[in-house]
């Protein structure tokens, strides 16, 4: 068996232990965040940051009727700043709580985290382990960290296409657990000798600098300080904080040399309240503004590879200006429009907008002469927890993309039978810019009809719903915006 699989596996049993207890996947995986931490510090003879009575070693050995308190209380002194000063720290611990109640819970939990084997003989298996965890969190939740948890498989397509290279400035203004940045960073240390054959100050800028990440859920947040802590990375540049205000504009997190993420889907209770958002700034929604981020935070050449669900490519009014904005400014040269089910919930419609910045310090008009469009939903089976989309599956789009980044190489069109197919900028203007462009003819049936268990049943029903309140949310907003506009000529 896989060791890391193995791992995941013994861990994941021991949610049983507090599941009676009323204790949710994310709580549980957020308890094992913290005691994975100090195992992992224990295990790398990296204990400096820890004060002694809390080490893994003291809690390992102390009597079980102290065990708790002892560990409660270390919770508490990690996360305070007045204690600790690694900032790693500081930010797993952070207002941390346990939700444990007995003693003896915590020993089970402590003594089986002890003797699992965490080396082989080609790495540690601290970061793959959690790595599991969190998918298999997100397989049984239906949601990862409050949004769809982006599948590792679609994360490894994404940035072996967009082909990161050391010295680049790589950004994720929706990092949730850092997939995309650790998939980044495993990339370029492969092409790299682990980073040994660049000099001191480039590694030193791999180390620090190049990964930045912008999460604002706090709970999610300390879910990726862990995540990239147990991959071996602390950046610089990680904010926890809302990338749709202003420190969404602050300097680090502008002029990326790539850009990849998964923006959260859905209302964001309230529009954004940066100044640069000129076009998005009373959507009510996550997508629009995150996409209209995107384009802002790249550098002239920069590319970009981003999820968003399929009203960006339909929608009216604030969602053609974006379009408009994004194909005069960037090069949208490859859309993948993705089958249902991938992220663990059946009904979303999703695709990845691949595009480069204008190489031009000014945008110019029409940046984008042809779009290629890549189906991979007509037609596709029914994916979800028990039938998970796989690298296979990408094998098609991913030869039809070609080895360029910036979607160059030469390219087939597959015609009217095919997958893959070339709608030049005058085709687009002649829908009224609406890239939401099929033209398969799907006789599969409805790929929903072969979900079995009740929970992808529910979760496709959630889906529909969320996709329809989205669509009459939408609705409204480009109604009360002609609202707005039309209140002057009246008032004359």
């Amino acid at each position: 068996m896989n060791p890391s699989a193995d791992l995941v596996g013994k861990l994941w049993r021991l949610c049983a232990l507090l599941r009676k207890d009323g204790v949710t996947y994310f709580q549980y995986v957020t308890e094992l965040t913290y005691l994975l931490f100090l195992k992992m510090a224990s295990e790398q003879k990296d204990e400096t940051r820890i004060p002694e009575k809390y080490r893994w070693g003291t809690l390992k050995t102390i009597s079980e009727t102290e065990v708790l308190q002892r560990y409660r209380q270390a919770l508490v002194d990690l996360g305070n700043e007045n204690l600790v000063r690694d900032r790693s720290t500081l930010a797993i611990f952070q207002n941390a709580s346990t939700i444990i109640r007995e003693p003896v819970n915590l020993r089970k939990m402590i003594d089986t985290i002890d003797g699992l084997h965490w080396f082989s003989d080609e790495r540690d298996a601290f970061g793959d382990a959690y790595e599991g965890l969190l998918q298999k969190m997100a397989e049984e939740t239906k949601r990862g960290a409050g949004q769809y948890f982006t599948p590792r498989v679609l994360i490894r397509v994404m940035v072996e296409l967009m082909k990161p290279q050391p010295g680049e400035g790589i950004q994720d203004p929706a990092a949730g657990t850092g997939g995309f940045l650790i998939a980044a960073n495993e990339y370029m240390k492969a092409g790299t000798d682990g980073y040994f054959s660049l000099g001191p100050k480039q590694q030193v800028y791999q180390l620090q600098s190049a990964l930045r990440g912008i999460e604002n859920v706090l709970d999610t947040f300390r879910l990726l300080r862990m995540n990239l802590h147990l991959h071996g990375i602390d950046p610089d540049y990680l904010s926890a904080s809302d990338t749709l205000s202003p420190a969404g504009a602050e300097p680090q997190f502008k002029n990326a040399d790539l850009i990849l993420t998964n923006p959260p889907f859905g209302p964001a209770g309230g529009p954004p309240t940066r100044d640069d958002l000129s076009i998005t700034d009373r959507v009510s929604s996550y997508q629009l503004p995150f996409v209209e981020h995107v384009i802002r935070a790249l550098k002239p050449g920069g590319r970009a590879a981003v999820v968003v669900p399929d009203n960006v490519l339909f929608d009216d009014g604030r969602g053609k200006d974006l379009r408009r904005r994004l194909m005069n400014w960037c090069d949208l040269h490859t859309i993948l429009r993705l089958p249902t089910g991938i992220f663990y919930a059946q009904g979303v419609k999703t695709n990845v907008l691949f595009f480069t910045r204008a190489a031009e310090e000014a945008p110019r008009q029409d940046a984008t002469r042809a779009v290629w469009i890549y189906d991979m939903r007509t037609g596709a089976p029914a994916y979800g927890k028990t039938n998970p989309i796989g690298p296979e599956d990408f094998a098609a789009f991913v030869a039809a993309f070609g080895d360029d980044a910036g979607g160059r190489a030469e390219r087939l069109d597959q015609g009217e039978e095919g997958r893959f197919r070339r709608f030049s900028r005058e085709d687009i203007a002649a829908r009224g810019d609406n890239l939401d462009i099929t033209w398969l003819k799907d006789t599969s049936g409805d790929p929903e009809d072969g979900l079995e268990t009740p929970e992808e049943i529910a979760a496709a029903i959630e889906g529909h719903l969320a996709a329809a309140l989205e669509e009459v949310r939408a609705l409204m907003e480009e109604l009360e915006g002609t609202a707005r506009e039309a209140l002057p000529e009246a008032a004359e």
